[in-house]
């Protein structure tokens, strides 16, 4: 006998632990189960978790079978060195003395009663059974004898139902008895369309059970096909859901209605088409199903199809006039939903069947887009590995590209190149840049407005995502980085990513990028990269402006007090007030104020003759290893330093990164480019 286990609201799991197996072995499964309760329920009283007034409800989908009766009483004996009785004994219940009673279903379907007496202490008792009537316990037993001699006693009563409103009838289909059905409706004809409390008539209890003789039965002596449940499902949907053709055949042969829906608006053709049982669609159709009827979400029964990879089920469909295009109540259509799902099949029949491509969702959205965006995340792909799901994606892509309209994709607002570019879909970026897609493509402004840094361009979802390969896939084919609010260098100095920073700053990135929403009298690049000395010099290599880091207008004078900033957005009076943010103001934060002596220095050899502020005077005086730094700005600067500035200015950034083609000696470029001397960054 196994261990019992039980579950009850407000209490712990309590399980009999194997050790104590051989205390309870003689016991029977009720008394078993009785003990496991009140030990159970014992704990939770003593840790405060009482059990009073809750109660489970109790759903019953079958009669209630025939029980063994509970254990007579036995003699209390108590063993010597037990450290319980092998058998408790069972309390009387006095009325009197109980002040609340609670129910409970346990793990295995056991029902208690658990009583709360006056004095706190709780006992528990099996639910008290009903007791069956004979003619149910003889239907139950397939004893048609007995039926037919119960109905004929003047006490039996076929329409007295039990507690949960099943009727001799309701047990005659439920466990398949035919013959019993047939005596029973002899006796009494009114009974045939009698409903339990979950309103199942017994023909639907026989569908349900796959009982056909008893649904054959029912069906003769003119049970109605179309009395529906709880869920308003009919007999029919439930013999579709049960993929029996033989039912549905029955059922329809007695004039089931074909078209009634369940609660969600879903018929029984809805029902078979998930299943892709063509046998059973084409009898439904046959016998007049609409195969365009919608359901509460406008979803079609070819949507279904389609949505599910149905793919025999979509031919019947269309064979029989259903509308290729229709679309549910989001606007999604057939096409739409088999990209969705990665269905690549449905797709390329669909697409063979000339459906529509350029019909966009509520969303704005046509079918490559949620291809390109979702095209390889479907359930279905799952057990196939990640190559196998990029290969169908990637070919429902290359077959949407020559259905889809460009200048329709346009006037959505949105490029199937900045969903592949968000999801890091590389294999379909490149499909898309191949076929033409416009990689400078913007979001419309209703879309950038989604994001609060406001991006637009499928470049900047690349360099976002730090995806190298795909920055340097849209950069190769002509990938404008200063389109965005932001720029795109920004984010990558940002992240530290000198790859990625090189990539944008070869392709023409602004390197003197500022941020539009927060002015600052220096370019924005610098700010992001003081912390990474080594891209602070590449910026300035490649003509990052380092004179305007050391413009102050307060110069010489003092400084006023370092304001912290708040966001504008949250904070009215700064949004009023919009001044530059200043270099050394940025410097002199906790953070960045330790580099402030390495920094300057730098920014130093990229301009000529500057005043330093009272506020970096203040910084570089602060430790005694910057005084060098400190006198370096002193004027006049080096000839050599001015001639290389302007020689630099002269020629320019794009031809110095050409200079090395040029017979200039090794020594001059290395001067020119700010190589002369290593450093320690």
């Amino acid at each position: 006998m196994a261990a019992a286990h039980v579950s009850m609201p407000g209490t712990t799991d309590t399980n009999l632990a194997f050790a104590d197996y051989s205390l309870y072995s003689n016991l029977s499964d009720d008394e078993l189960m009785q003990l496991a309760i009140k030990r159970s329920i014992a704990d939770a009283h003593n840790s405060g978790s009482g059990t009073e007034n809750s109660k489970t409800p109790i759903a019953l989908n079958r009669p209630a079978a025939r029980r063994r009766a509970p254990p007579s009483h036995r003699p209390q004996q108590q063993p010597e060195l037990a450290a319980c009785p092998a058998n408790p004994p069972r309390e009387t219940i006095n009325p009197q003395d109980v002040s609340s009673v609670s129910h409970f279903v346990t793990g295995y379907g056991k029902r208690i009663v658990a009583y709360r007496k006056y004095d706190g202490s709780v006992q528990v008792a099996p639910e008290p059974e009903e007791e069956l009537e004979p003619i149910a316990k003889a239907i139950s037993e397939g004893d048609v004898g007995s039926v037919r001699l119960l109905v004929k006693q003047p006490g039996c009563n076929l329409l007295k139902p039990n507690k949960d409103g099943w009727m001799p009838l309701h047990e005659a289909a439920y466990y398949g008895q035919d013959q019993c059905i047939k005596i029973l409706l002899r006796a009494q004809p009114g009974i045939i369309n009698q409903r339990t409390l979950k309103e199942q008539t017994a023909l639907m209890i026989a569908v349900v059970r796959e009982h056909l003789a008893c649904v054959e039965c029912l069906l003769e002596n003119r049970a109605d096909p179309d009395i529906i449940n709880k869920e308003r499902e009919t007999p029919l949907y439930k013999a579709c859901e049960k993929e029996s053709p033989a039912m549905v055949a029955m059922l329809l042969n007695y004039g089931a209605s074909v078209n009634k829906s369940c609660i969600q608006g879903w018929t029984a053709l809805h029902e078979s088409v998930c299943r892709n049982n063509v046998e059973i669609c084409e009898m439904l159709v046959n016998a007049g199903a609409n195969v365009s009827m919608p359901n509460m979400y406008g979803i079609t029964p070819i949507f279904v199809a389609a949505q599910s990879g149905k793919v025999d089920a979509l031919r019947m469909l269309l064979k029989n006039g259903a509308d290729l295009n229709s679309q549910a109540a989001d606007g999604a259509t057939a096409l739409y939903e088999a990209c969705k799902n990665g269905h690549e099949n449905i797709v390329e029949f669909l697409l063979s069947q000339n459906a529509d491509a350029n019909k966009p969702g509520k969303t704005g959205q046509l079918p490559i887009h949620i291809a390109a965006q979702r095209g390889n995340d479907s359930n279905d792909l799952l057990t196939f590995g990640c190559t196998h799901k990029n290969v169908r994606a990637t070919n429902i892509i290359s077959m949407l590209i020559p259905a889809t309209s460009k200048a329709r994709v346009r006037r959505s607002g949105i490029s199937p190149l900045h969903l592949a570019a968000e999801r890091n879909r590389n294999d379909i970026l490149e499909v898309l840049i191949e076929a033409g897609f416009d990689v400078n493509a913007t979001l419309s402004e209703g879309r950038s407005m989604m994001y609060e840094d406001r991006r637009s361009t499928a470049l900047y979802f690349a360099v976002m995502n730090n995806n190298i390969d795909a920055t340097t896939m849209l950069l190769k084919v002509g990938a404008n980085p200063n389109l965005d609010t932001f720029n795109p260098l920004l984010v990558a100095l940002r992240q530290g990513c000198i790859q990625t920073v090189t990539l944008l700053v070869e392709h023409g990135a602004n390197v003197n990028a500022n941020i539009p929403t927060h002015p600052t009298t220096f370019p924005a690049s610098v700010m992001f990269c003081i912390e990474y000395l080594t891209l602070l010099k590449y910026l300035m290599d490649n003509g990052c402006d380092a004179l305007s880091c050391f413009n102050c207008v307060y110069g010489s004078n003092p400084h006023p007090p370092i304001k912290t900033r708040h966001n504008p957005r949250y904070d009215p009076d700064e949004a009023v007030e919009k001044t530059c943010i200043q270099f050394c103001e940025v410097i002199s934060t906790e953070n960045f104020s330790r580099w402030a002596g390495p920094i300057i220095d730098m920014l130093l050899d990229y301009v000529g003759h500057v005043k330093l502020c009272a506020r970096l005077i203040e910084h570089l005086d602060s430790y005694h290893e910057w005084q060098c730094v400190k006198e370096k700005a002193k004027p006049p600067r080096p000839l050599m330093q001015l001639c290389r500035l302007k020689i630099r200015q002269l020629l320019g950034i794009n031809r110095l990164k050409k200079i090395h083609k040029l017979p200039v000696p090794p020594r001059l470029i290395k001067f020119l480019n700010h190589q002369e001397r290593e450093r320690d960054f």
